[in-house]
């Protein structure tokens, strides 16, 4: 199950490697691949608050916008807390956005029927 984390408007999801015995994670709801690890909890942390940081700073230094986490668009407009709230439960779910929202979208429809 992947667990999350937040910061600076950023969503990290958070797995742990029982092999190599830490926890690593990456950056979600972005193109841009951007990963961070640690072996202990609040390292973890404090990696992932280092990698936004530099995130943010690196495409200050190429001169391009930081991706937003949440465009609030994925074939229907939401308001983009919405979204972020729907992918958060599909994260903590263990499913894709797309398999959650049908899901939620097929337990409402059976429930109206």
């Amino acid at each position: 199950m992947t667990s999350t984390i937040e910061y600076n408007g950023y969503i990290g999801s958070i797995e742990y490697s029982a092999e190599d015995k830490c926890f690593f994670g990456k950056l979600e709801m972005i193109d841009d691949l951007v990963t961070f690890e640690a072996t202990t909890a609040d390292d973890l942390e404090t990696n992932f608050h280092k990698v936004v940081d530099e995130y943010i700073e690196t495409c200050k230094v190429l001169q391009r916008e930081p991706q937003k986490t949440y465009k609030g668009v994925f074939n229907v407009r939401l308001e983009p807390s919405l979204h972020k709230t729907i992918y958060q439960e599909a994260l903590k779910a263990g499913m894709s956005l797309n398999a959650f929202v049908s899901k939620v979208l097929q337990k409402e429809v059976s429930q109206r029927s």
